[in-house]
C-alpha cells in the first residue's frame, strides 16, 4: 500500500539513469500510477525522446501533459494514484521561456509548487537534474538559468521526504541520511 503524502526527488545528470529510478520507485508506491510530462515536442528529436520514455513506461500508467501548471495538475490528480513529475528541469525551462527570467521572476511557481507538494495526500516521485557539477556557463542567460535551477531544487529538496541521486546508473540515497525505523 502506498505511503500517504509522501514526496520524492530523485536528481541526476543527463543519462544517469534517474527517470528509471523514478519509475521504479513510483511502480513501488503503487498501483495507480500518473506520469505528468513537462517536455513538450518542440522539433523531431525530442519527439522521439518522449516517445522512448512512453514506450520504456510501457502500460499501467496515466500520462498528463502539464508544461506550466504544475502545482495545477498536482492539485487535479490528487487521490488518483502516485504521480510522477518528469521533470523539473524542462518545467523551469517552460517557465522561462514564458518571460520568467531569475529566482525572483520564477519564485512563485516554484514556491506554488512547493505548496502543492506540502499539501499532497498522494505520493509524488519527482525527477530534476543536477546542474550545478559542470562549468560556470559562459552567456548570463544560462548562468540565471542554472542559478534559478538550484534554488528550485533546494525548495523542492526541503520538502521532500526522500532525495535519490543517480550516478551511473546506481542509486545514492542522499535524503533521509539513514533508515528510521
Amino acid at each position: 500500500m502506498a505511503q500517504t503524502g509522501r514526496i520524492i526527488m530523485v536528481t541526476g545528470g543527463a543519462r544517469s539513469g534517474k527517470s528509471a529510478l523514478a519509475e521504479s520507485i513510483a511502480s513501488r508506491l503503487g498501483a495507480a500510477r500518473i506520469y505528468i510530462a513537462t517536455a513538450e515536442p518542440g522539433d523531431g528529436e525530442m519527439a522521439e525522446r518522449i516517445a522512448l520514455h512512453r514506450d520504456r513506461r510501457g502500460a499501467g500508467w496515466q500520462t498528463v501533459e502539464e508544461p506550466l501548471d504544475l502545482a495545477g495538475a498536482l492539485a487535479r490528480t490528487e487521490g488518483q494514484g502516485v504521480r510522477l513529475v518528469d521533470c523539473l528541469t524542462l518545467w523551469l525551462a517552460n517557465q522561462m521561456a514564458q518571460g520568467a527570467d531569475s529566482q525572483t521572476d520564477t519564485g512563485p511557481a516554484i514556491k506554488a509548487l512547493c505548496a502543492a507538494l506540502a499539501a499532497t495526500r498522494s505520493p509524488v516521485v519527482l525527477v530534476t537534474n543536477e546542474l550545478g557539477l559542470g562549468i560556470v556557463p559562459e552567456n548570463a542567460l544560462a548562468r540565471r538559468f542554472r542559478d534559478a535551477h538550484g534554488w528550485m531544487n533546494q525548495a523542492v529538496a526541503a520538502v521532500a521526504d526522500e532525495v535519490w541521486m543517480a550516478v551511473s546508473g546506481l542509486p545514492l540515497r542522499l535524503k533521509p541520511e539513514r533508515e528510521t525505523p
